[in-house]
């Protein structure tokens, strides 16, 4: 080895990131494992690394004894007060044990640990860089598509996006920009894997705040979020400033800021409800577009309710195969039985406890 090593590890440091201190001690140690094994020693080995220099010695490390059982391990005390009158007993002494034909060893040992560390570097850099933007939204380069997969490029590193997390009114082709929601970030023995998603309904919190500056800033809380992707959501807002339309304010001027939002989900419905303290006026808002007449809690759950809707709004509140009323629970966390204004006076207690 030679200042040339030194100074490799010293542009190492300054293009990779990879600080030369840990190099040289998984150098260190590497030449250890690699000394044992060509030569047979004991486990007693150190190595040393100029940093400096770049010279490298080899020790066979021996404690100071009485009386010597193993003299790879161990070393009289008369022989070690000979090299220093220090010594004493329970003291290590070091014995340079560098061979001749070391250096081609070492140097083949040195390449493949910078090699091992540069890679090691690059997935950590990547890791720590992508990790920041988990749960946060991402614009990349649709790389590739197969039938599991859709790989979407951020530059420094290809992101998955599963079947579950693909739209199902989209298609994905190759070269397409795409705004994505950044679900998880795993550091894999493999390096690093992004995993986004198009479905995940963090991706409408964020476009919301990418377009309402007043849940970005706080003054209008998203409380909570129900999505069926592709087709609908309903998202909840409020705001504790009595002074703000928490509704109006997501929807914007002539419905310019819920159009934008609607716009990068590919058409998707979006209705924003009001949240209210009061469950029954904010399992009402969550029907909404269907006009609501009273909503009745069962004594036994405070989770299950019946909900009264008139003759002619009752398909309009259960919505398409269900949808509205299926959003509508999962927005609140209430399970909601619907029932027209005229069933109502046939509904026995008996039967209110029966509904699921």
């Amino acid at each position: 080895m030679s200042k040339e090593m030194v100074d490799a590890l010293d542009a190492l440091e300054k293009e990779k990131g990879v600080k030369k201190e840990v190099v040289i001690e998984a150098l260190e140690a590497a030449l250890a494992a690699a000394y044992k094994r060509n030569y047979g020693q004991a486990e007693n080995v150190v190595v040393d690394f100029d940093n400096k220099k770049g010279n490298i010695h080899v020790y066979a490390e021996k404690q100071v004894v009485e009386e010597v059982a193993d003299d790879r391990l161990e070393v009289s005390l008369s022989e070690a007060t000979e090299i220093n009158r220090g010594y004493e007993l329970g003291d290590h002494v070091k014995f340079e044990v560098t061979p001749k034909d070391f250096g081609r060893i070492a140097a083949q040992t040195a390449k493949q640990v910078i090699m091992q560390r540069v890679r090691e570097a690059e997935r950590s850099n990547i890791y720590d860089e992508y990790s920041q933007y988990e749960g946060e939204i991402m614009q990349g380069i649709v790389q590739r598509v197969d039938n599991k997969f859709v790989y979407v490029n951020f530059g420094r590193i290809e992101s998955v996006m599963g079947k579950s997390d693909q739209m199902p009114n989209e298609t994905y082709n190759p070269q397409d920009r795409i705004k994505v929601y950044v679900s998880k970030v795993e550091n894999t023995t493999k390096g690093p894997q992004v995993f986004v998603s198009r479905t995940d309904p963090g991706l409408v919190k964020r476009l919301f705040e990418q377009e309402v500056p007043e849940i970005f800033d706080g003054t209008v809380e998203i409380v909570s979020i129900a999505r069926e992707a592709g087709d609908r959501t309903k998202i909840a807002v409020k705001s504790d400033n009595e002074n703000i339309d928490p509704v109006g304010t997501c929807v914007g001027p002539k419905g310019t800021r819920v159009q934008a939002v609607v716009d990068n989900l590919d058409g998707e419905n979006i209705d924003i409800v009001k949240y209210e303290d009061d469950a029954s006026d904010y399992i009402a808002n969550a029907l909404n577009p269907a006009e609501v007449i009273a909503v009745q809690f069962e004594e036994d759950d405070d989770k299950k309710c019946l909900v009264i809707v008139p003759d002619y709004h009752l398909s309009l509140a259960i919505g398409k195969r269900g949808q509205n009323a299926r959003l509508a629970a999962k927005l609140t966390g209430y399970r909601i039985d619907i029932k027209p204004e005229s069933d109502v006076e046939f509904v026995s207690d008996d039967d209110f406890e029966e509904e699921e």
